[in-house]
């Protein structure tokens, strides 16, 4: 499997299914196709992440992505090790980052924009429409992070079957002019929220401000689609990282599902942090959940 600031503020509970648009499946394609033509525009300038580099892309490789204008990806197949709801699910997963997390598990070709093949919007198409024909309950776009390649992603997402649900699932890094070509394109958001505080995502992944940028994305994605928040348990991290989290959602989302991951292994660059060298205790797994549990959060697997 792949383990891999103008938002408004939400009250009270809310249905993240009701979120979605009734016309989505039939607005899709022409939204996405002309979101696309946007998104292709804007990598003359690129802000599609939250790094806001401002660096032209059409020219070739730039910013801190390293990404040019055109995508790559390194993997397409059906997945079974995702949610329960989601999977089996054709899952794309695009080459290249706009973080540096040093415990990614895809690391290699997450961290190289120049990684796998180029995308070809007919051929991966078709095998997402022979997907869903065999089955398969969902079409995933991940990474790597899908953000930095927007204008072959909508492209793609266009191509797909009007009926296909089709999930986001993004490190919730991107920019509100990312959320804006965005809205109206994916039935889900499977959004992580991989930091409780800013010094563990300066100190794990080189993310300044990373916490705010994170619930921007959050709040509005549960106000515009279905909204599944996952959170990787990381050895070490229940008190600075997951109880934070779990009491913003608490708060902020109250209702939203939420998506605890224990299954943290010290791959790529782990080794480089000392509590990242194993897995994590038993006892802290269960401590995890007991909180989630007691802070009322819509747990599911």
């Amino acid at each position: 499997m792949i383990i891999s600031t103008d938002a408004t503020a939400l009250t009270g509970a809310q249905s993240s299914s009701s979120a979605r648009p009734k016309n989505l499946p039939q607005a899709r394609r022409s939204k996405a196709s002309r979101s696309a033509t946007a998104a292709r525009a804007s990598l003359a300038n690129c802000r599609l992440c939250a790094h806001s580099c401002g660096v032209n892309r059409l020219q070739g490789p730039a910013g801190l992505c390293h990404a040019g204008p055109d995508a790559k990806f390194f993997s397409a197949q059906i997945e079974v090790g995702d949610e329960l709801e989601l999977i089996p699910t054709f899952a794309i997963a695009f080459s290249g980052c706009d973080l540096r997390c040093d415990f990614c598990i895809t690391g290699e070709s997450s961290w190289n924009a120049r990684a796998g093949g180029f995308l070809d919007v007919e051929t991966l198409a078709s095998r997402g429409r022979a997907a869903i024909r065999k089955g398969a309950r969902t079409i995933m776009f991940l990474g790597g992070e899908p953000t930095i390649h927007l204008p072959a992603i909508l492209d793609l997402a266009a191509a797909m079957p009007p009926d296909a649900k089709l999930i986001w699932k993004t490190n919730s890094h991107g920019s509100a002019a990312a959320r804006e070509l965005l809205d109206g394109i994916f039935d889900i958001w499977l959004a992580d929220y991989k930091f409780g505080n800013d010094e563990c995502a300066v100190r794990l992944a080189k993310i300044p401000t990373y916490s705010q940028t994170a619930r921007e994305n959050l709040r509005w994605a549960a106000g515009h689609s279905e909204l599944i928040v996952r959170h990787l348990l990381m050895p070490g991290h229940l008190d600075c990282c997951w109880r934070p989290i779990g009491e913003w959602l608490a708060a902020e989302l109250p209702g939203v599902k939420v998506s605890l991951r224990t299954g943290f292994w010290p791959a790529w660059q782990s080794a480089r942090h000392t509590e990242l060298r194993g897995t994590v205790a038993r006892e802290e797994s269960e401590a995890a959940l007991q909180l989630g549990a007691q802070l009322g959060l819509n747990m599911i697997q």
